[in-house]
């Protein structure tokens, strides 16, 4: 098996320890067991069980990339990407945690662990976010006054609605079907839509 699969193997079998049994009672000889291979193995990818936690949170982060460069690249104009790139993000989130069992609590406890993990990604999700109101711009779609600040409060804003998504406390009552126009209303009232 190659390095980088042996590694992934290892990392996967991690997360699903950790979703079962969570962070703390998982032991690095419980992974080396589960993973069939030898302790040894185990330490020569990691030194410890916080860079294995570490590891998974950047897998489960590089979803939710790879994710949203695929929407990124739609043929669908720049406020439907926003859109989408909005609840992509949302769902994204709330799959992530809801697949990872007992790892969920670990993530709102350890949240400065993985805002840490998250900076990376953060700024790759600025950078799409950005590309596409500069599209926006473009096309003449959009007036915006300064991208970088739009660009941050999509960002941010977007994070902020992640815990209520999760427990399904965004607009209550409302599908995501009924939520979308609502939002779309709201997109191109801040971004200055044009067509309008």
């Amino acid at each position: 098996m190659s390095i980088v699969k042996t590694r992934q193997k290892l990392v996967e079998v991690a997360r699903e320890l950790f979703a079962r049994k969570g962070v703390e009672a998982t032991t690095m000889n419980d992974i080396a067991q589960a993973s069939e291979r030898g302790r040894r193995t185990l330490y020569t990818y990691f030194r410890n069980k916080e860079e294995i936690y570490y590891a998974v949170i950047e897998g489960e982060l590089e979803r939710l990339s790879d994710e949203m460069d695929r929407v990124a690249g739609l043929d669908i104009g720049p406020e439907q990407k926003i859109l989408l790139l909005i609840y992509t993000h949302l769902r994204m989130i709330k799959e992530t945690v809801g697949r990872n069992g007992s790892l969920r609590a670990e993530f709102f406890r350890n949240i400065w662990m993985v805002e840490k993990v998250r900076k990376p990604f953060d700024a790759e999700e600025r950078e799409i976010i950005r590309r596409v109101l500069e599209e926006g711009i473009d096309k003449g779609q959009f007036r915006i006054e300064h991208v970088g600040l739009m660009t941050d409060i999509i960002l941010y804003a977007t994070k902020g609605l992640e815990v209520p998504y999760i427990y399904d406390r965004l607009g209550r009552g409302l599908t995501e079907e009924e939520s979308k126009p609502i939002a779309m209303g709201m997109i191109r009232r801040i971004l200055g839509d044009l067509k309008q």
